[in-house]
């Protein structure tokens, strides 16, 4: 039975937790035109897209032609368990009754890979490709630039991960090479020719070998989305696109709306301009800041300005920082929440005091009742944290700091996958070198050699069984062919990954010392893919939105329940703690000295900041160091650099907070402090006195 064909309890207002700017954004009419929802830091706005979604539902919207934009998987199935959840107390259902699904929910990497697969036969692609991670494009990339021999120059080309950003910011920003390079790469603009020409064969090699990578994507739905034909049709298939975080966007994922939804009806993009802060992925605050004047009439714009987070003097301070950007959305964030003291910029004498401050700080909050879970150290960039990483280490003080390795980054990670995608896609000869060369006495040459056979014949399975390899490698190979066949009959799923991994265990034993420890990572691969239905679809969202971390998923390293949080602020963007200390605010740190090169990135910074701030609720501090110790190989040996105060934080702004120093004086200094400025105020007034 559909959702519009229930009756629904008269009793039940399921919009009644809205408030009026929340309820105002959910009810509106979508047909009248698109939707620009301007969402505050902790202004609701997940459970404000949430209830939209819902009231699109029960409205009469069928969920099978609602398509749901995020910026990972998790998000995606968050949105959908919470309006399954919503709907399902609207209509009164059971508690065991299953909600409504959406089966295009996901990012946009995911979906269009959905999209690509349904289209390929039409636009000369194979709907059996496979898609590389990014270090598997890297490493594609490469092998195109040594047969190129650009890595013989007599200069330095650039590396394969350079190569891979320069190629992935083209894509994505739709700028010329010689642009891109000019703005963002400016070192290796002496390079444009050599690389255009690597990107090409790049291009050829990705085509030849059937694959596509993460750029790919978006690429290919873009290009989709341009032609009237295909965009009308895709368009269709649609009643209502919604997007998350719409400040995150590139220009390729505006292109692909705009292609779907010329008109702008069934469209709604939330997010906030003021948490714009990943240029360096190509994703553009114009976007957002555009979006109403794309459409005619223009879009309606719904903003969501009360705070559900943090304190009125932390936002005090917050509105302050960002209300001095050069353009924006005009919001104030208030909040209930009057209590609370003013946020505090606290003055240290170097980085050494910094980390002690903190360390110090993090072990008061302890003590009055905050776990250490619910206090954050945030930063600008990853390596500003060290010295307080030593003197939490020195201190006992157990910590997670987030970015670390990548799951799929994982050597038998990448192992296992990679002979599944070897099956999945026998033409994808990155995959295969990387297979062939787990086996003991096959090298380079004779894995050159199975890939080429398989290149040139119709059958991957007859290719492999007529290659010849050495005598010490036959046995292990046999075994693997057997493996294989049976993988490529597609039998089973997920019992595949058991059968592999099975496999790849006398492998794991020979290659790894810690194998014990990486066991635990297969294992959880394993129930990983038990919750995908194809082994397709599980290559596919793997790579697209992968675990952060091989402890991610075999359980945290820690013993300890309880553990302080570090972070860049980049990491830290979605999340809240109670109290929050931000290092090193001072210029050159927070912006960046590498960040000020134009008004535009100086902005980012200043949101990077305005970020920062807002993951509060109760406790905010800004720490500013008088003076960093610098190491240099100069005959002036090392010195100390004076620091100023971020220029983020002017004389205006910082009357919205406590100003300390720390450590305090002792009592004698102060007092000491306070008899000279009694005494200057005493002479002054007497010199006063004596030219009335």
């Amino acid at each position: 039975m559909s959702i519009a064909a229930v009756r629904l309890r008269p009793e039940a207002d399921y919009l009644a937790s809205l408030n009026d700017e929340q309820r105002h954004a959910v009810e509106y009419d979508g047909e009248h035109g698109p939707l620009l929802v301007i969402a505050g830091a902790g202004s609701g706005k997940t459970n404000t897209l949430a209830h939209r979604v819902a009231h699109l539902v029960v409205r009469g919207a069928d969920p099978q032609r609602i398509l749901l934009l995020t910026f990972s998987r998790r998000a995606a199935a968050e949105m959908a368990r919470r309006v399954g959840l919503i709907i399902n107390r609207v209509i009164g259902a059971p508690a065991d009754q299953r909600p409504p699904s959406f089966p295009w929910a996901g990012t946009f990497h995911a979906m269009g890979a959905r999209l690509l697969r349904d289209y390929a036969e039409r636009i000369g692609l194979h709907a059996s490709f496979t898609i590389h991670d990014r270090t598997d494009s890297e490493d594609l990339l490469a092998i195109v630039r040594h047969e190129l021999e650009l890595d013989t120059t007599e200069k330095r080309f650039p590396t394969k991960g350079a190569c891979m950003a320069i190629y992935s910011r083209a894509v994505n920003s739709e700028q010329p090479l010689a642009q891109v390079l000019a703005e963002n790469f400016p070192r290796y603009a002496m390079w444009e020719i050599q690389l255009k020409r690597l990107f090409q064969n790049y291009v050829q090699a990705k085509q030849a070998q059937n694959v596509l990578d993460y750029d790919d994507l978006l690429l290919y739905w873009a290009r989709l989305a341009a032609e009237p034909a295909f965009a009308g049709e895709i368009g269709e298939r649609f009643d209502h696109v919604l997007v998350d975080e719409y400040q995150d966007t590139n220009r390729l994922q505006a292109a692909i709306l705009l292609g779907l939804k010329p008109q702008g009806r069934g469209l709604t993009v939330v997010g906030d301009d003021a948490q714009s802060i990943y240029s360096f992925r190509a994703a553009t605050v114009r976007n957002i800041l555009d979006f109403p004047t794309q459409f005619e009439p223009p879009a309606h714009v719904a903003t969501l300005e009360r705070n559900y987070r943090s304190t009125q003097p932390i936002l005090d301070a917050s509105n302050a920082v960002i209300g001095l950007a050069a353009e924006r959305f005009t919001k104030n964030l208030w909040t209930e929440r009057v209590g609370g003291g003013r946020p505090r910029l606290v003055s240290v004498r170097d980085e050494t005091d910094q980390a002690r401050y903190v360390a110090e700080n993090v072990l008061e909050g302890r003590e009055r009742g905050l776990t250490l879970k619910s206090q954050a150290v945030l930063f600008r960039t990853s390596s500003h944290s060290a010295p307080l990483e030593l003197e939490l280490t020195r201190r006992n003080i157990p910590f997670v700091k987030f970015g670390g390795l990548k799951f799929l980054e994982a050597a038998h990670i990448k192992d296992v996958l990679a002979v599944l995608r070897w099956a999945e896609n026998p033409r994808g000869r990155l995959a295969g070198f990387r297979v062939a060369l787990l086996i003991s006495g096959i090298g380079p040459a004779t894995a050159t050699r199975i890939l080429d056979a398989v290149d040139v014949s119709p059958d991957p399975l007859a290719a492999l069984a007529e290659v010849r390899v050495p005598g010490a490698a036959e046995e292990s190979w046999r075994g693997f062919m057997k493996l294989y066949a049976e993988l490529r009959s597609n039998a089973s799923w997920p019992a595949d990954v058991e059968q592999v991994v099975a496999w790849y265990e006398e492998h794991l034993m020979r290659r790894y010392d810690d194998a014990a420890v990486r066991q635990a990572d297969l294992l959880q691969l394993q129930r990983i893919a038990a919750t995908f239905a194809t082994r397709e679809r599980f290559l596919t969202e793997l790579t697209l939105d992968p675990p952060d971390a091989t402890s991610d998923e075999s359980g945290a390293p820690y013993r300890d329940d309880d553990y302080l949080i570090l972070s860049t602020i980049h990491s830290a963007k979605g999340q809240e703690w109670r109290s929050v200390s931000v290092l090193n605010v001072v210029d050159g740190c927070l912006p960046s000295d590498l960040a000020t090169g134009s008004e535009a990135e100086i902005d980012e910074e200043r949101r990077l900041l305005y970020v920062a701030m807002t993951r509060a609720r109760d406790d905010l501090q800004l720490i500013v160091p008088q003076r960093f110790y610098v190491q240099q190989q100069t005959r002036s040996g090392d010195r100390h650099v004076y620091a100023t105060r971020s220029r983020f934080i002017t004389n205006g702004v910082a009357r919205h907070f406590e100003h300390t120093t720390w450590p305090p004086m002792p009592e004698s200094a102060a007092q000491a402090t306070t008899d000279a400025q009694k005494a200057r105020a005493d002479i002054a007034a007497r010199l006063a006195e004596m030219w009335k």
